[in-house]
């Protein structure tokens, strides 16, 4: 027997049910979802980027369920459910790709013989971002900006990585990486100067303005600052528990060893991974 979605839907249902349901499901509401929804993703995330594809489905599923979470709130609340959901999405996606459904419905496919190649990609992005732009002006009575709809929750550097890219899709932009590395070093000039006269503040503002500099480059180079910094992390991860293990073989507490141990451990295991 395989569940279904409405399956699912029933199970959050009765989960929710004042009388029935789970103390715990109960007791959630809005706000306290929101950090569960947060680590869910960044769990599809981190089984996708270690394959772990025979974990990807429960994966997947704890991110659905999130979903089904706030489906619940919302109906529970009489202001929508899981189909307007669906419903919402599906318009959104066929409005959005005109290329493919030219009248805007499932119905109206792109005729047979002219394929994804044949439709330039920039021709589809800038689309694409004129839509995108169309609806957020339509939700706001605010002047719009290229700025409007990157969301504020974003981990900082994910979100400094968005707000460049829009700024860069009208202009606001370096031609090419060399500039991205000469506002670097000026960056990093600043944070030196900040730290020079003791002004701990300032250093903060310019380490910040570093930040949003390297950011930018990954951006230039076709990277993803976020991907980049969580390969970073695991490569740091990987190499300080080499200079953990390498040290209790030599029955030197980590507490003991010297920064020269450490540092001599840690060459080692960076020369092992090069070979």
């Amino acid at each position: 027997m395989r569940y279904s979605l409405d399956d699912l839907l029933t199970l959050m249902r009765v989960l929710r049910d004042r009388e029935q349901g789970c103390p715990w499901d109960i007791k959630q509401d809005w706000e306290s979802i929101v950090p569960h929804t947060l680590e869910e993703a960044y769990e599809v995330a981190d089984a996708i980027e270690r394959r772990a594809f025979d974990e990807l489905p429960g994966e997947l599923g704890d991110l659905l369920f999130q979903v089904v979470y706030y489906a619940q709130f919302a109906a529970e609340e009489q202001r929508f459910d899981f189909h307007d959901i669906v419903d919402t999405l599906t318009a959104k996606m066929l409005r959005r790709h005109p290329h493919v459904f030219p009248d805007g419905t499932l119905a109206s496919r792109r005729p047979p013989g002219v394929t994804a190649d044949d439709v330039q990609t920039r021709q589809v992005n800038s689309r694409w971002e004129a839509l995108k732009a169309d609806e957020r002006a339509e939700r706001t009575d605010q002047p719009p900006s290229v700025l409007d709809d990157v969301p504020r929750t974003l981990p900082a550097l994910s979100r400094a990585a968005k707000l460049s890219k829009r700024a860069a899709r009208v202009g606001f932009d370096w031609p090419d990486s060399r500039g991205v590395l000469a506002k670097i070093r000026e960056e990093l000039d600043e944070v030196e100067e900040a730290l020079a006269t003791g002004d701990q503040q300032h250093a903060h503002e310019e380490v910040g303005d570093l930040l949003f500099a390297v950011t930018n480059l990954a951006r230039t180079l076709g990277a993803n600052p976020e991907q980049c910094l969580r390969a970073t992390n695991a490569k740091f991860e990987r190499r300080f528990r080499y200079v953990e293990g390498a040290l209790e073989g030599a029955g030197r507490p980590l507490a003991e060893a010297s920064l020269e141990e450490m540092e001599s451990h840690w060459q080692t295991a960076k020369a092992e991974e090069k070979n």
